[in-house]
């Protein structure tokens, strides 16, 4: 039967559908020995589908769900492009998986990992709203006007301003204020960006859920295969 294109690739393990978009615009997609285009229409049981030189074949796909728990100083990297740490050295297995949510270096926390498309694009496009939940610390405690300003968006360096986030202060210690930050987007670097828009210098970031997904007691640089429970509560809303 034939399928978008895109749709195949994410089923494959290609990332979300935008991504797998973004490999066809690129040319690195063939159908048939022919470059493919996007919009365009095939079927892996009779077409001869490339992704640079591997083929896709028709049979079941295996598919893995897998949370991690990003150390600080890990690069988020499938691929290994530097002479640095990358999320891939952690887990073990066979399958070619990749990335849902990323965090910068510096951050650490709840991670997803699978070579299923279809949940990555509900995790991560805007319209599922799934909540990413963060403990963040900061240099001090942030004031009302802060945490107001906060709550009800910023304006980045770039110009885009930040859509409503639920910001809590939840304790402080000798080494600053820990606040909880729950929000639906994800720009890159953005709450080291809002909390420095706003006089506050971060110190930490933890993020401890996505979605329905709780970090829990997962030790840092651990990962653990998903439950059917936990992957059957992320996929709710997928069409």
């Amino acid at each position: 039967m034939e399928e978008r294109l895109q749709k195949i690739l994410s089923r494959y393990g290609y990332g979300s559908r935008r991504e797998a978009e973004e490999l066809i615009k690129e040319g690195k997609v063939s159908i048939n020995g022919k470059i493919a285009v996007l919009g365009q229409k095939a079927d892996v049981e009779s077409d001869s589908i490339k992704v640079g030189n591997r083929l896709l074949k028709a049979k079941d796909i295996k598919k893995i769900y897998i949370a991690f728990n990003k150390p600080r100083g890990v690069l988020s990297d499938i691929v290994q492009t530097r002479d640095e740490k990358i999320v891939r050295d952690y887990i073990d297995v066979p399958e070619h998986i990749f990335i849902v949510g990323r965090l910068d270096k510096d951050s650490e926390g709840l991670m997803v990992l699978t070579n299923d498309g279809e949940l990555a694009n509900v995790l991560t496009h805007p319209r599922y709203g799934h909540e990413k939940e963060y403990e963040v610390l900061l240099n001090r405690s942030p004031d009302e006007k802060q945490l107001n300003a906060w709550r009800n968006g910023v304006v980045l360096e770039d110009g885009a301003r930040t859509g409503k986030a639920k910001v809590a202060i939840m304790r402080t210690d000798s080494r600053g204020c820990w606040v909880r930050v729950i929000m639906k987007e994800g720009k890159k670097r953005q709450i080291r960006e809002t909390s420095a828009r706003i006089g506050l210098f971060t110190k930490r970031i933890i993020r401890v859920r996505i979605g329905t997904l709780q970090l829990g007691n997962l030790e840092r640089g651990k990962w653990r295969y998903l439950t059917e429970k936990e992957i059957k509560n992320l996929r709710k809303g997928l069409a």
